[in-house]
């Protein structure tokens, strides 16, 4: 479907003005995409108050100037110079004008230079993301290790449960994320990394504590405390349990493993979960032998999304440590 371009009226030149040509009809999406290749000409002009000495200064011919300037006030159909012979000066309007350019022409720079910062190959910036069971001990150990040949790179990390992530990664909000499951996606670029067993955490006083192992199925008529829908530990919670033959009989629905391991503790019921990077006290770990219960940990990113050298530079980091990712 077209869309019908909008038309900006042009303004009347106010007072002894007069002699500034009003454009028609200015055609734009926006005053900003008409006027924006012309601001920084007017700023050079503005502060020499000479055509000539500004032309030079920019690297333009005169004439070249000198029409650009007089476009730009027919564009807005206000003067924004008095001429006197080869020096000019702002008008009222043009003073109005040019403190707003300067501001904006500002931002642009800034903008520019943050950019130029965050890709920069020794000191830019990663955006990365990972799940909240990796916080404690396995993301630490990576950035330090890395770190180590890159100590100037910037991480903004963002420490959240996998479908968040990877909307994030589609959202440009991240470049990198480690993630469970390991995502399936045609817009997603993944690699598996490592695998982690899960245990089933019971309460030190429940009657399996004594196990070192289990069938799941063994436990069916457990109550369990899980993350929450949407969460990828979830999904495999509920997948592994379906193995085994039964439907977990959810008491606690929560949003951080550890939660869970100190709910477990409590006695709320038992949880399906990967090793805690410090042994908690209150709580059994057993091993559990059938079906086979554990969980993919890969990184993901955007497909056909460029990488700066810092983020590229991390993406092999991260895959040299296919098999080596997690603590064993």
């Amino acid at each position: 479907m077209l869309h019908e371009r909008r038309s900006r009226p042009p303004l009347s030149p106010p007072g002894n003005e007069k002699d500034i040509p009003v454009t028609a009809d200015v055609e734009a999406d926006s005053w900003a995409a008409t006027l924006t290749p012309r601001l920084a000409q007017f700023v050079a002009v503005a502060r020499h108050e000479h055509v000539t000495r500004a032309a030079q200064q920019i690297g333009v011919p005169q004439s070249t100037l000198s029409r650009s300037m007089a476009r730009l006030e027919a564009d807005l159909g206000v003067a924004l110079f008095a001429r006197h012979g080869r020096t000019v000066s702002l008008t009222a309007a043009g003073r109005t004008f040019l403190a707003t350019v300067d501001r904006a022409l500002s931002e642009v720079d800034r903008a520019a230079e943050s950019v130029r910062a965050d890709a920069d190959p020794a000191a830019g910036k990663v955006a990365f993301g990972f799940l909240h069971t990796l916080g404690t001990e396995t993301v630490p150990e990576l950035i330090r290790a890395f770190r180590a040949d890159h100590p100037r790179v910037r991480f903004q990390l963002v420490q959240n449960y996998g479908e968040s992530m990877l909307q994030r990664l589609r959202d440009g909000e991240l470049d990198l994320c480690l993630t469970s499951p390991v995502p399936d996606a045609p817009d997603l670029v993944s690699r598996r990394l490592d695998e982690q067993k899960l245990r089933l955490v019971v309460p030190d006083d429940h009657p399996l504590a004594s196990r070192k192992r289990i069938r799941l199925a063994e436990a069916a008529s457990e109550l369990f405390v899980t993350l929450e829908p949407g969460y990828g530990l979830r999904r495999i919670t509920d997948a592994v349990c379906a193995e085994a033959g039964f439907t977990p009989k959810i008491a606690f629905e929560g949003e951080e493993a550890e939660t869970l391991r100190g709910l477990v503790a409590a006695g709320l019921g038992v949880a399906l979960l990967p090793p805690p990077a410090v042994p908690r006290p209150g709580v059994a770990e057993l091993t559990v032998t059938a079906p086979r219960a554990f969980r993919e940990i890969g990184v993901a990113w955007l497909d056909g999304h460029p990488d700066t050298p810092p983020v590229a530079a991390f993406k092999r980091f991260l895959l040299s440590r296919r098999g080596q990712l997690l603590p064993r």
